[in-house]
């Protein structure tokens, strides 16, 4: 074959090649991403006449249904939620509507609850002449508790000096990842959003009703962050839990003065002291002697600067980590950053509430961090499990050693420290108070609270947090509603 001969074979060949991709492409390689758009409408239609599958509590109580609308024998079901107050599970079960599109658990687990199936199964049940149907589904979410993560922060919203009325509880079981609350207020009511006009109310909405906290808001930590410093100091082996530093206040820090909250002075003082008491120098200064590689390493093995691998819609989750403020962009090692003031939970640190519930939970399951899940278990429409829950781990954080020791401090926050007046059933349990300030001059604060409990044998662990509020403490306003929930949980 001669040479110009090879060239027009070799064109034919390679402009055939673009020929099945461009006609492909959207059919076979982009069908899922094109699929699990908003705007595509057609497959949110076809789901529309297949029976959706329920949604139930991990407590037995039905959250949402599909029913029938219209006669004949392709009648098209709409989505129910049946909850007395949909806005309680509204964040983060979401919805399924035609016009309104999907959202959150709705979205997520659109596939199991539609029934959805390959190719060869479709094409059987239509030879078979079988309707397809969607799985029930059994979430880890525990009802009771719950209504009562939202009734608190509704509670604490409403009798709190400058509350924005905005806030949010994560609770996570740290041995299994089973996600057993998350709650997030403002709500919403799920019904509702059927209604364009209502769903276009709800985006319009300065308070972000249609926003689940826990995933898509980020915000300073505060003094929660010591957690992960600590961590990352005992587990590194640089600083030991009697390892001593000045706790005087100010130090320079970065170049520039640093306070202890108030003004209070320590002297030199170990670890134990500085967390029990969330001495800000103390742990700025661990932060600067481990270095910005060391402290961004263990904050990405807790999670930190990527996507939870939760079971829910990636456009609905935020990384958490040092953010910049102009472009939005993840810093890393490279960039330069105040490590000391991260340390603390400053600088420009940025979290989301459920990043820090899967802290918590780490240090509570000795130092194993499980990945978190909603799914408890998913029945077909015969009634078999098709899917439950297996707790999967994400990473071993810290050393079970390390975890011992945090556990130890920890405790000892709750029993004589910044959490001393916070009790559950009258055990032993782990704290940390948090309070970033947000306004100085106004003395607006965000007050958070992470915790697990029992000490010695954790089985829930819990991050609250609400957006603002004025001259208010976490350990006075976030701590009374995750004890709350802690003891709920526990079964008192």
């Amino acid at each position: 074959m001669n040479r110009p001969i090879t060239r027009i074979y070799v064109l034919i060949l390679l402009l055939f090649a673009l020929l099945v991709y461009f006609t492909s492409k959207w059919a076979v390689f982009d069908s899922d991403e094109l699929q699990a758009k908003t705007e595509n409408r057609r497959p949110l239609i076809a789901s529309q006449q297949i029976p959706r599958g329920s949604i139930t509590t991990s407590d037995g109580v039905l959250i949402a249904e599909s029913n029938p609308a219209g006669g004949g024998n392709h009648p098209v079901y709409i989505r129910d939620y049946p909850e007395e107050d949909p806005q309680t599970f509204s964040n983060p079960i979401g919805y399924s509507f035609i016009d309104a599109g999907q959202r959150g658990i709705e979205q997520s687990e659109n596939d199991l609850l539609s029934g959805e199936k390959n190719e060869f199964a479709s094409l059987i049940d239509e030879l078979q002449s079988q309707q397809p149907e969607g799985a029930d589904l059994t979430l880890t979410l525990d009802a009771e508790a719950q209504r009562l993560a939202v009734s608190l922060l509704e509670q604490a919203a409403a009798s709190t000096a400058g509350s924005n009325g905005a806030g949010s509880v994560v609770a996570i079981e740290p041995s299994t990842g089973a996600v057993r609350v998350m709650a997030s207020i403002p709500g919403y009511d799920a019904n509702a959003v059927n209604d364009p006009g209502a769903l276009k109310a709800l985006n319009s909405d300065e308070s972000s009703p249609l926003v689940n906290r826990p995933t898509q808001s980020r915000y300073q930590p505060g003094s929660t962050m010591k957690v992960v410093t600590a961590a990352a100091a005992l587990d590194s082996g640089e600083f030991t839990p009697d390892s001593i530093l000045s706790g005087r206040s100010p130090q320079e820090i970065g170049g520039v003065e640093l306070s202890n909250a108030g003004g209070e002075q320590f002297g030199d003082i170990d670890m134990d002291t500085a967390l029990t008491h969330s001495v800000n120098t103390y742990f700025a200064q661990v932060g600067e002697q481990l270095g910005t590689e060391t402290m961004l390493d263990y904050m990405g093995r807790f999670g930190f600067d990527k996507d939870p691998e939760l079971d829910y819609p990636d456009d609905q989750m935020i990384a958490s980590g040092v953010v910049d403020s102009e472009s939005g962009r993840l810093l890393d090692a490279g960039d330069a950053i105040d490590i000391g003031r991260v340390a603390i939970g400053q600088e420009r640190l940025l979290v989301t509430p459920l990043q820090m519930a899967e802290v918590v939970a780490a240090v509570a399951n000795d130092g194993k961090l499980m990945k978190p899940t909603f799914l408890q278990q998913a029945k077909d429409p015969d009634g078999r499990t098709i899917e439950e829950l297996d707790p999967d781990e994400q990473d071993q954080v810290i050393s079970s050693e390390t975890a011992e020791q945090l556990t130890s401090m920890m405790t000892n926050v709750t029993e004589e420290g910044t959490a001393a007046g916070l009790t559950v059933q009258g055990i032993s349990f782990a704290g940390k108070t948090g309070t970033a300030e947000i306004n100085i001059e106004a003395s607006t604060n965000r007050p958070w609270f992470l915790g697990f409990a029992p000490a010695d044998d954790p089985q829930i662990a819990v991050a609250v947090m609400l957006e603002t509020c004025t001259g208010c403490f976490g350990g006075e306003v976030a701590g009374p509603i995750a004890t709350e929930i802690m003891e709920n949980l526990l079964g008192g």
